[in-house]
């Protein structure tokens, strides 16, 4: 079986971060682990407090990780930190794995800073130049590249400028009422439009952090990228058609929708 890493925050209730992850690479067929950055204490109304791991234990996961069962690709989601993004690139230099996923997650939908300007800067010096693709919102794009985005060719426009600045393959994600669901992929000089599907649900929690587990899983069982993204796109499509609805918020997606019957029969009322 293939493995993947997630790095990411953990979501207490179970909607992205690093259980969004584990759940999508699981149901892509990939063995799932993990290093946290932070605890948090979350539901689908929002985040109400953040614990912080030191960089001396996220160094630790990473080696207990890399040095027994290495993965065939990686995951990066939101690190808060200058010092844990710091600890994260030394740790990949370190190993090299092959197929690492980068979702730069500085820009709430909101549209508030997440990323404080010392880590974000931590992030676009020693983080974003390691990666094979990054997979960026509209806001966190404009952020990257210093584009407003208005249109689709200001997608393409700024996706090249990401692209070329840092060395890899950018997906700039959709949505945020320009285009809806579909996404663009720049690489190498090259353009892809991935048209997306509309699917009327208002619960999509995780959605950013599912796409990239999606397409890492597909990374490590040796898809190409662009097959990947595909994938990863209709897989997401699945989890949100499949209509799952919890909590009084923005709730999370049924990650588990293509899980065998057997196994999801439910007990007796």
């Amino acid at each position: 079986m293939r493995t993947a890493l997630t790095i990411a925050g953990s979501d207490s209730s179970g909607g992205a971060g690093i259980q969004a992850d584990i759940k999508t690479m699981t149901v892509n067929g990939v063995f799932a682990m993990s290093a946290v950055t932070a605890l948090t204490a979350q539901n689908t109304t929002g985040v109400t407090d953040i614990l912080e791991v030191s960089p001396p234990f996220l160094a630790a996961q990473l080696d207990a990780v890399f040095t027994d069962i290495f993965p065939d690709a990686v995951k990066i989601g939101m690190v808060s930190s200058s010092a844990l993004i710091h600890v994260i690139a030394e740790k990949l230099h370190q190993y090299q794995p092959r197929n690492i996923v980068v979702d730069p997650v500085m820009v709430a939908t909101s549209g508030s800073r997440l990323l404080r300007e010392d880590a974000m800067e931590t992030l676009e010096r020693e983080l974003l130049p390691l990666a094979d693709i990054l997979t960026p919102n509209i806001p966190e794009a404009e952020l990257l590249s210093g584009v407003s985005i208005h249109a689709p060719s200001d997608m393409e426009n700024a996706a090249r400028m990401i692209g070329e600045a840092y060395g890899c393959a950018v997906l700039c994600k959709g949505g945020h009422h320009l285009n809806d669901a579909n996404d663009l992929l720049w690489k190498d000089g090259a353009v892809r439009w991935f048209q997306g599907r509309h699917i009327d649900n208002s619960n999509t929690h995780g959605t950013g952090c599912t796409l990239s587990s999606a397409i890492a899983s597909n990374l490590a069982k040796g898809f190409s990228l662009e097959e990947s993204v595909e994938r990863a796109k209709a897989y997401l499509s699945g989890a949100l058609d499949a209509m799952l609805d919890l909590g009084k918020g923005s709730g999370p997606m049924d990650h588990a929708f293509d899980i065998r019957p057997e196994y999801r029969t439910e007990g007796l009322a």
